[in-house]
């Protein structure tokens, strides 16, 4: 053999080599088939009201997943016509749509049409880079391959209808269906299909609130490959190239808005971003009907308010079970669609003389009846700064003398509400207060027995759980949380059990009492009309900036806030028996417990 013979053989032998060891280290990054397996998506996580409706979505991708076998057939058919007529028959490459898609291309000069089966794209979905390369082509041939081996038609169809994107946030059949037509997937229509299946090359060149000429367009050649194909008739294909196209996105506007942001914030410092990708099922405290009496009546209250003073009013309301804490209605404000900012949590107001009952409650604690007398006379105390002094009024500049701590309370007299504190010690009434339940940061003067501290709707709310019930009682969001499976993560919400003793029986029968006769004799009379036994304190603060009404009957603890987000006055004599209370009977007038 000459030497040149052997120098062709070596050749060819190292070109060989070399190209083995090429394409040795190029698939040698291929991915494992069977972590399929395990497949499931990104998956939106549910959350529901107590009676089982839905309130709303957490996610990333708004995605739901569907098993295949759900999926129905003429959804499955629009895309095999659209993306792969020989899906069924192909081993996950099709040699004779790759050559047929060339022939196109060079005939048109320029990409007309693909050759990747719907098993590549799926591929190219699941575990490839969006890279345009040789290499990755061979990449995606060979895992096409190796999942037609281990999966079903079916099963791959039903992996690449959950992985698709259809553009305006959809991800998978189940939300396309939701956001372009406000329906489940098994209500689709064939022409809604149709639009659908031709949405996802190029979701934002085709969609129909962009570009609907062009979604149009691609619309209807999917209608005539279904046609061609035999999978719909010609009278579905004529009816369908008719069909008018949606206009708007079906964006799920969620209910109980103010609190699912709530309760959001609190899941995502538990689980993170679990709670936006894994599917999971979330049972809230919210009861739907409370909930829409509470936006009816905070609407209607502020609407009259309105009809009295200058726009731009804010209000707030929340109700929580007595029983157990759970959150049964919540609105922090008007418009959580404007402002998100969440007034019964988040806004630190001036509580006014909704401050005062943990002033007598105390004056209980400490051995007082509710028959005990005060002096209710003009008294002078030291002021904050040097050769300063304070001298509370009461709101109608009236002094009675001596008077009952319920007739004091009833009548909210500041007078008599501030020599009572002295009396005590502002800092055993402050802790009495956080002992309820006030988390805020209350001042140590004596002005903080009228309600000079700032606080938060909701926690004022939960401590005249206290004044209800003896006990204190914490915020519950949710009852049970389960995972994309159906199996329990979690029940009993956040903080069920917790509930500590602050006043015994008889103290709590003496502070209802109290509470009573603000409705009966005091600032609350115009509660009468609820002809029931309701109890609860008015709040006003001096300037009219605030305005409250805090109450409860048997079952449920229930505050109104009312007040504008800039601190200014909401308007003359707009005191809490005016602007709070009315809405406060509205929502329980509505409740009909």
């Amino acid at each position: 053999m000459s030497w040149v013979k052997i120098a062709i053989i070596i050749l060819f032998a190292g070109i060989v080599g070399s190209l083995g060891g090429f394409i040795y280290w190029a698939l040698s990054d291929l991915p494992e088939i069977k972590t399929l397996e395990s497949y499931r998506p990104i998956e939106s996580s549910v959350v529901y009201s107590s009676d089982g409706s839905v309130l709303a979505e957490f996610y990333l991708q708004r995605r739901k997943f569907v098993p295949y076998y759900q999926i129905p057939d003429k959804v499955k058919k629009a895309f095999i016509a659209i993306e792969d007529q020989r899906f069924y028959s192909h081993p996950g490459i099709d040699i004779k749509g790759i050559m047929r898609a060339l022939y196109r291309n060079i005939k048109a000069q320029g990409i007309e049409e693909g050759g990747s089966t719907i098993t590549q794209q799926l591929t190219k979905m699941l575990f490839l880079k969006p890279e345009k390369s040789f290499i990755r082509k061979i990449k995606e041939a060979i895992l096409a391959i190796q999942i037609e081996k281990r999966y079903t038609k079916d099963e791959i169809l039903g992996m690449y209808l959950n992985q698709a994107y259809f553009g305006t946030r959809a991800y998978g059949i189940y939300a396309a269906a939701e956001t372009y037509f406000g329906k489940s997937v098994n209500e689709l229509t064939v022409p809604e299909i149709a639009l659908i299946a031709g949405l996802q090359k190029a979701p934002s060149t085709n969609s129909p609130f962009r570009n609907p000429e062009k979604a149009k367009l691609r619309r209807n050649i999917v209608l005539k490959k279904m046609y061609e194909s035999g999978f719909i008739s010609k009278e579905e294909y004529e009816m369908g190239l008719e069909a008018p196209l949606p206009t708007k996105p079906h964006y799920r506007k969620f209910e109980a808005p103010y609190f699912v942001e709530y309760l959001r914030q609190q899941l995502e410092a538990r689980y993170g971003d679990a709670i936006y990708t894994s599917g999971m099922k979330i049972y809230s405290t919210i009861d739907r009907n409370m909930q829409n009496i509470a936006e009816q009546a905070l609407k209607k209250g502020i609407s009259d308010i309105e009809k009295r003073v200058k726009k731009g009013v804010q209000g707030a309301i929340i109700a929580v079970d007595l029983k157990d804490g759970e959150i049964k209605a919540m609105v922090g404000g008007t418009d959580f669609w404007e402002t998100q900012f969440n007034r019964a949590t988040m806004a630190l107001r001036q509580p006014g003389s909704a401050f005062k009952p943990f002033v007598y409650a105390l004056a209980i604690k400490e051995g007082f009846s509710p028959e005990f007398e005060i002096l209710d006379e003009p008294i002078v105390f030291p002021g904050s700064r040097p050769n300063t002094v304070w001298s509370p009024k009461n709101y109608d500049n009236e002094y009675r003398g001596y008077v009952t701590l319920k007739t004091a309370i009833a009548l909210s007299l500041n007078t008599a509400t501030v020599r009572l504190a002295h009396n005590l010690g502002i800092n055993k009434i402050i802790d009495f207060a956080k002992q309820c339940g006030i988390k805020s940061n209350l001042q140590p003067y004596l002005p903080i027995a009228l309600g000079a501290s700032d606080v938060t709707p909701l926690e004022l709310t939960l401590a005249y759980a206290v004044f209800a019930t003896g006990k204190r009682i914490e915020p519950v969001t949710y009852t049970k949380i389960m995972d994309s499976k159906g199996m329990t993560i979690e029940e009993g919400g956040m903080h069920y059990s917790q509930r500590i003793e602050v006043l015994n029986p008889e103290e709590t029968e003496e502070m209802r009492q109290l509470l009573r006769a603000v409705v009966t004799s005091g600032t609350a009379q115009k509660a009468m009309e609820l002809k029931k036994e309701v109890f609860g304190k008015t709040g006003t603060t001096n300037d009219f900036s605030d305005a409250w009404f805090i109450g409860f009957d048997d079952t449920l603890v229930v505050g109104v806030w009312v007040g504008r987000d800039n601190h200014k006055p909401i308007g003359n004599k707009e005191a809490g028996a005016r602007a709070a209370l009315p809405i406060w009977i509205d929502f329980m007038k509505g409740i009909k417990r």
